[in-house]
């Protein structure tokens, strides 16, 4: 593709006057509530970037960098300025957000109402009109920024419950764009989405979408679900007619699962290094060379399940079905919404049980919890991974959980064994693994010892199933279906493969000013 000049002044693509030159543009423009990278202001003012942690850059990184993107999203910290940049072979355009937003918008709205509200009321969603009044704010000013990077008829995909308002906001600035919109957490069932008191609204914030995708194919059946019970409009199948502005032409949204993945031939690639390999040794090594080391890597959050794995872990131990120094469980657990109340006191109730646990069944140099309240780099992570015998994900409810796939990835010995909570969108795809229902403590009791004690035989038929989805499900392909959908249209025609390879390899900035120099 040849650069070209445009001729926009504003967000809404209105065409300008005279030969000036307007601001570069792409073909493909990501808009997520993050960057992939965050800001971080030193004591002495200075500013440096760290690649944020999180699923949702470990999914999108990869596509990024093929498509020579635009990627929209907030630094991460309030009220801090930031110019356009590039970094990672992505062009970075920040958004900034103030403490009042931060509060409101983020921690408020997206995090204390619609979070709670995705994953089964597990915590009580709180209903503020200041919350909604801010969400609404920023999702503008998200949908124009994004407006303003678009080329003309380029492909806009936004991202994720924080954003929800934004389709229908950039489809009444740029009808000329092809929208896609990807749901990364549940959606949940019309009972519990019909107490938000603003559901009509976020429901026609979606529709703004050419397609709406999910990561299973129950969240996209209770949407349409909610299109019907809330809204006048006809809905067959996956299919939702929405009536055309000022008498134009009827739109066809469609609705469908994506299951998302992970960049997996990376992971597979890296813990086969000789340095993570032998830091996976190291790890065994300073951990005491247990018999049986267990895994759980999770954000804080209480959907993950931590408190009920610990629990069982704990009950375990005293029913002297597992021992120490024989077993050991390493908790990492990444910090998260620390300023919203109800992480903090699970973070108190997690701290608190591991203490307990360690002081029954701990002795000198033999821990039987290892906390780790850290974040930490991809290698390090594959050493980890390498390292257990089991990984334990037990979620309360999770959209996918990348970290399961992340482990499967990198057990590139065919060792290994994956506990999997049912209530994962995970679990439709990695039937390798041993489900579990986290609530079901005894359950998860069996079935942690059952993964301890499993024979080496049918621990590698078992992970050789589980890494051959994951090694061909991958990240890659993923864009790609979500891409070719959204090029396909309602008709679910497909796409020539010279168009899908169009709209991920061959996106190039229109104009010739220069791009922000910033290195992450």
């Amino acid at each position: 593709m040849t650069r070209t000049q445009t001729e926009t002044t504003g967000p809404a693509g209105a065409a300008g006057t005279g030969e000036a030159q307007g601001p570069q543009q792409y073909e493909i423009v990501v808009v997520a509530n993050r960057l992939p990278v965050d800001l971080t202001v030193e004591e002495d003012g200075s500013t440096s970037w760290r690649r944020s942690p999180g699923g949702l850059v470990s999914a999108l990184e990869p596509v990024m960098q093929a498509a020579d993107g635009a990627w929209i999203g907030w630094t991460g910290s309030p009220d801090v300025e930031a110019e356009p940049f590039d970094a990672d072979d992505m062009h970075l355009v920040p958004l900034t957000l103030s403490a009042d937003e931060v509060a409101d918008y983020y921690e408020g709205f997206s995090n204390d109402t619609l979070w709670p509200l995705s994953h089964d009321v597990i915590s009580p969603p709180e209903f503020h009109r200041h919350w909604w009044d801010a969400y609404r704010r920023v999702n503008r000013r998200f949908a124009e920024a994004a407006a303003g990077l678009a080329a003309p008829g380029a492909v806009v995909w936004v991202h994720d419950y924080q954003l929800q308002l934004v389709p229908a906001l950039l489809r009444e600035l740029r009808p000329d764009l092809r929208i896609g919109y990807f749901h990364h957490i549940p959606f949940p069932p019309l009972e519990i989405f019909a107490q938000l008191p603003w559901r009509r609204q976020v429901v026609e914030g979606l529709l703004g979408a050419d397609l709406v995708g999910f990561q299973r194919a129950g969240d996209a059946g209770n949407f349409i679900r909610v299109v019907r019970r809330l809204t006048d409009l006809a809905a067959r199948g996956q299919l939702v007619t929405v009536p055309g502005h000022d008498g134009g032409e009827d739109r066809v949204v469609r609705a469908a699962a994506f299951p998302i993945s992970i960049d997996s031939s990376r992971f597979d690639a890296m813990a086969r290094r000789p340095e993570v390999r032998a830091r996976a040794e190291e790890i065994r090594a300073d951990l005491g060379n247990p018999a049986v080391l267990l895994l759980g890597v999770d954000r804080l959050d209480y959907t993950k399940g931590i408190r009920h794995r610990i629990k069982a872990y704990g009950e375990l131990l005293a029913e002297g079905r597992l021992s120490v120094p024989d077993a050991a469980l390493v908790q990492v657990a990444s910090p998260s919404r620390e300023n919203v109340e109800a992480y903090q006191q699970l973070r108190d109730e997690v701290e608190g049980l591991v203490g307990r646990i360690n002081g029954e069944f701990g002795a000198i140099g033999s821990a039987a919890v290892y906390y780790l309240h850290h974040s930490y780099p991809p290698d390090e992570m594959a050493a980890l991974y390498l390292a257990a015998d089991v990984m334990l994900v037990t979620s309360l409810r999770d959209g996918m959980n990348l970290v399961a796939k992340e482990f499967v990835a990198a057990c590139v010995d065919d060792r290994g064994v994956l506990v999997l909570s049912e209530f994962t969108g995970a679990a439709d795809e990695l039937s390798g693994a041993l489900l579990v229902n986290p609530h079901d403590i005894d359950g998860l009791k069996d079935t942690i010892e059952r993964a301890a004690r499993m024979e080496r035989k049918e621990m590698r038929a078992r992970m050789r199933k589980l890494r051959r989805r994951v090694l061909a499900d991958d990240v890659t392909k993923w864009s790609d279906s979500f891409l070719a959908a959204l090029g396909a249209g309602v008709d679910g025609a497909e796409v020539p493969e010279q168009d899908v390879d169009h709209l991920r390899h061959a996106h190039q900035p229109h104009g010739e000013g220069p791009r922000g120099g910033d290195d992450a």
